[in-house]
C-alpha cells in the first residue's frame, strides 16, 4: 500500500512543479524573437535590448503578470523609441503591479478570496495609475467585508478602478468609496462596478451642481437596484437630467425622455415644439418664382422658329 501511494503522488507532484515552472516562465521564445526582430529593424543591438528583457524576467520571477510589460516593449520598439526611454516606463508599470500585489495580498490576508489573480492585478494596477490610492483600496476592502456577499480580489480591483474613474469626474474620494463599497456589499459584479463608475463620471457636473445626489444613488444601490437600471429614469420625479457621452443634455429615460427634454428647452426659449415644421415661411411662400407657376413663354417658343402649334 505504501509503495502504491508513492506512485500515485509522484505524478501529481511533477504536474504541480511543471505548472509552477510554466507560470514563472518570463518570456516565450516567440516574444523574445519578436522583440529582437523589432529592435534590429530599428538598428538596436542586443546589448540595448537586454535590460528591457531582464526587467520582464524579474517581474515574472516575482509572480507579476508580464503580458502588459511585453506589449509595452513591443509597442515602443515598433514606434522607433529608444530602449533607454522604454526602460523607465517599464519600471513605472512594474512598480504599480507591485503596489497592486501588495494591497491585494492585504485583502487576501483579511479573508478575501482570490478569484482571477491576473485580472485582479492588472485592473488594480490600472486603478492606481488612474488615481486610486492604497488607502482607497483598504477602505473598499473594509466596506466589502460588511456585506453578506463574499467578494473576490477581482471584484475589489474593479471597485478600485470604478472609484478612480469617479475621481476623474471630480467626485470626492470619500463619497465615491461609499457608493462603490455599497455596490460591493450588494454583490455587484466587476462589470457592474465599472459601469457604475463610468455613469457617475459622465454625470459628474450634475452631482457637483446639485441636480443629482450621490446619497440618493447610494440608497438605490442599498435597496438592491442594479447598475444597468440606476440611470434609466428619474425615480424622484423631479425631471432631473444628465449629460450623455457627448455632453448633450437629456433625461434619465430613453429616447422618448430625451425628446421631451428637447421640447422643454424649446418651450423655455419661446419657440414651438417642432419649429422646423411651422417656422420656415421661406419654404412655403415663393412669391419671387412665377416662372414655376405659369409657363406661357415656354409654350410660345416654337413660334420663334416660324412654326406654330396645332
Amino acid at each position: 500500500m505504501r509503495k502504491r501511494f508513492k506512485i500515485t503522488v509522484w505524478p501529481l507532484s511533477l504536474a504541480l512543479w511543471l505548472t509552477t515552472s510554466a507560470m514563472a516562465e518570463p518570456l516565450s521564445v516567440q516574444d523574445r524573437e519578436e522583440i529582437h526582430r523589432l529592435g534590429s529593424g530599428q538598428g538596436r543591438s542586443a546589448n540595448e535590448l537586454d535590460p528591457l528583457l531582464e526587467q520582464v524576467n524579474r517581474a515574472a520571477e516575482r509572480g507579476l503578470p508580464t503580458e502588459a510589460l511585453v506589449n509595452k516593449v513591443k509597442e515602443g520598439l515598433a514606434k522607433g523609441i529608444e530602449p533607454h526611454r522604454i526602460d523607465p516606463v517599464l519600471r513605472q508599470m512594474t512598480s504599480r503591479l507591485e503596489s497592486a500585489h501588495e494591497v491585494l495580498e492585504e485583502a487576501r490576508a483579511r479573508g478575501m478570496a482570490e478569484g482571477n489573480r491576473q485580472r485582479a492585478l492588472e485592473a488594480m494596477a490600472e486603478a492606481l495609475a488612474r488615481g486610486a490610492t492604497k488607502d482607497d483600496v483598504r477602505e473598499l476592502t473594509k466596506l466589502s467585508q460588511e456585506g453578506k456577499h463574499k467578494s473576490t480580489q477581482e471584484v475589489l480591483a474593479a471597485g478600485a478602478k470604478s472609484l478612480a474613474v469617479m475621481k476623474e469626474g471630480n467626485i470626492p474620494s470619500k463619497d465615491g468609496a461609499a457608493l462603490v463599497g455599497e455596490g460591493i456589499r450588494q454583490g455587484y459584479r466587476a462589470s457592474e462596478l465599472l459601469d457604475l463608475g463610468r455613469e457617475v463620471k459622465r454625470r459628474g457636473s450634475d452631482f457637483q451642481e446639485g441636480r443629482a445626489n450621490l446619497q440618493d444613488l447610494r440608497e438605490q444601490v442599498r435597496r438592491g437596484e442594479r447598475s444597468d437600471r440606476l440611470f434609466r429614469e428619474d425615480r424622484s420625479g423631479s425631471g432631473e437630467r444628465h449629460r450623455d457621452d457627448r455632453g448633450n443634455r437629456g433625461d434619465r429615460g430613453g429616447r422618448g425622455d430625451f425628446e421631451r427634454d428637447r421640447s422643454d428647452r424649446q418651450d423655455r426659449s419661446g419657440r414651438s415644439e417642432r419649429p422646423d415644421r411651422v417656422e420656415r415661411p421661406e419654404k412655403i411662400e415663393r412669391p419671387d418664382r412665377p416662372e414655376k407657376i405659369d409657363r406661357p413663354e415656354r409654350q410660345d417658343r416654337p413660334d420663334r422658329s416660324g412654326r406654330g402649334r396645332d
